[in-house]
């Protein structure tokens, strides 16, 4: 029954905003448009279909909030103008009964909240869909006191979200069965991709080894500050992290006025960012202004606070390399190079003409770089690239859409710092430096260093393993060919020890080329 009430509310929510307008009209069948236009008789639906879309999601609360935020990451299956309006979607939930949070506390940690912190505030400072935020103090084991912050899980969310996901999965099937469409806007692989998000999101442990990761990978850029967890206090619905104190990114006159220099600001959230990515492949990936600060404290003035991380990006050696090379050709503008890519990791099907991805690609990118370089926007590059995907079929990986999200919410936040801000020739040096740690002579001297020891296990071995492998096989045959068999078997140990020199010379080789690099004479 609740299930049904649930599913009521939902219908009428849709007929409320013409929601059914805008999916049934583009069926082909002409019954629906039928339904559509008598179903659409009557209502002022002045407002353009991406704001009422926004305004249903935001009635029928948090969990189809986050679902057109995960939504509006997808601009490779939606129009410009929905996508658009998806993307000014916001947590805007009521806190829930500090009560109900201290019960979560006890509960996790089996003491009462007192005999946990020295001073709590039942207040909580930020409250979104899935947790909100306490203040406390906590005495640590040497006895001193320190700030932290407490995120608490809200309360009853599983079953609310399972029911929600339930429903979206079918309605997904209704509209990928019933539009000419569907197939191609994938709803049920976008909900499945929602719900993976979510579940992630409620285990807060899981956000806590996230953050510890991240704070490891950053420790020595001295760019940005991650809190520290506090392992002794975190479990799946409460964890506890260093208090982090700072300016809202977003309040930029306040920035002003304290004397962040904004340009560098800029430029140092496009370097954490292209570091995460390219030299980690570990990246938050929910960077929107909500969730940075900047940090006034004289021992680390100007540098980022990074916080909530529910959503974090991996990438693999492959995606890096993939994304670095495709980086470098916009760059040089080697649109030949870019279609050979596509193709090469197998994103469009293998019959697809190079000549025809590179005109389209061509297509796309050449107006940006007729415009003063300040104009050119990466990642509207990056969403009509998107959209031209269509035409050629390309897969598309959903670890690089939350980059693209990420890059979309990166570059928005550093124009808001510096207007003048050049993400393009901000990024170039980094990606040419770290395309040349990849391939130069750095990459192979480090990646033999890194073998070596699976190397120096192995070559003692290979001449026992081949002679027991050819006395193996020589067994019942005559005596000529166990002759000929142990002929081979010397030929074969002297070509490894031939092969065994020429490895130490090369290594020999390495060794010098490394020192001519050291002293900049190579």
């Amino acid at each position: 029954m609740t299930r049904l009430l649930r599913g009521a509310y939902i219908v009428w929510i849709v007929l409320r905003y013409g929601l059914d307008e805008l999916v049934l009209t583009s069926f082909q069948k002409p019954w629906l448009r039928v339904i559509a236009r008598i179903v659409s008789f009557g209502r002022p639906l002045h407002d353009p279909r991406g704001v009422r879309l926004r305004e249903a999601l935001e009635r029928l609360g948090p969990i189809f909030v986050k679902f057109g935020q995960v939504l509006s990451t997808r601009r490779d299956l939606l129009p410009l103008d929905i996508a658009e309006e998806l993307a000014k979607l916001q947590d805007r939930v009521p806190p829930f009964s500090s009560d109900i949070a201290v019960a979560t506390i006890e509960r996790a940690f089996r003491k009462p909240v007192g005999q946990i912190f020295s001073a709590f505030e039942r207040e909580p400072v930020a409250s979104a869909s899935i947790a909100q935020v306490h203040f406390a103090k906590l005495v640590g084991r040497d006895g001193t006191e320190r700030e932290v912050a407490v995120k608490v899980l809200r309360p009853g969310m599983l079953p609310v979200i399972e029911k929600d996901l339930s429903l979206m999965r079918m309605m997904a099937g209704w509209v990928e069965g019933l539009s000419a469409d569907g197939k191609r806007l994938k709803p049920r692989e976008v909900v499945a991709e929602f719900d993976k998000y979510l579940h992630d999101e409620l285990d807060l442990v899981r956000e806590a080894a996230s953050a510890a990761q991240l704070r490891r990978n950053m420790a020595g850029l001295d760019l940005v500050l991650i809190p520290e967890m506090i392992w002794d206090y975190c479990q799946s619905d409460v964890i506890v992290m260093e208090r982090m104190k700072g300016i809202p990114i977003s309040q930029t006159a306040r920035l002003r006025e304290a004397g962040v220099d904004m340009k560098k600001l800029a430029r140092d959230g496009v370097t954490i960012f292209f570091t995460q990515v390219f030299r980690d492949g570990f990246f938050h990936a929910d960077m929107h202004p909500g969730n940075i600060f900047v940090s006034i404290d004289p021992a680390s003035f100007g540098r980022y606070i990074s916080l909530d991380f529910g959503i974090v990006g991996t990438l693999t050696e492959y995606d890096k390399e993939y994304l670095a090379q495709n980086f470098t050709a916009f760059f040089r503008r080697d649109y030949k190079r870019v279609a050979e890519l596509h193709i090469e990791s197998g994103w469009v099907p293998p019959q697809t003409r190079v000549d025809e991805l590179e005109a389209a690609i061509r297509a796309v990118c050449e107006p940006y770089f007729d415009r003063p370089l300040k104009e050119i926007s990466l990642g509207m590059v990056l969403m009509r690239l998107f959209q031209t995907s269509r035409r050629f079929q390309v897969e598309i990986q959903p670890q690089l859409v939350l980059l693209q999200k990420t890059l979309l919410n990166i570059e928005g936040l550093g124009r808001e710092l510096d207007p003048d801000l050049d993400l393009w020739s901000t990024a170039k040096p980094f990606l040419e430096k770290w395309m040349a740690d990849q391939i130069g002579p750095r990459r192979l001297w480090e990646e033999l260093k890194n073998q070596a020891p699976r190397y120096a296990k192995l070559l003692p071995d290979l001449p026992r393993l081949l002679h027991d492998y050819l006395q193996h096989g020589a067994r019942g045959r005559d005596r000529r060919e166990l002759e000929e068999l142990l002929a081979e078997q010397r030929r074969t140990n002297r070509l490894l020890q031939a092969l065994i020199y020429a490895g130490i010379g090369f290594a020999l080789g390495l060794i010098l080329i490394q020192m001519l690099i050291r002293f900049q004479l190579f």
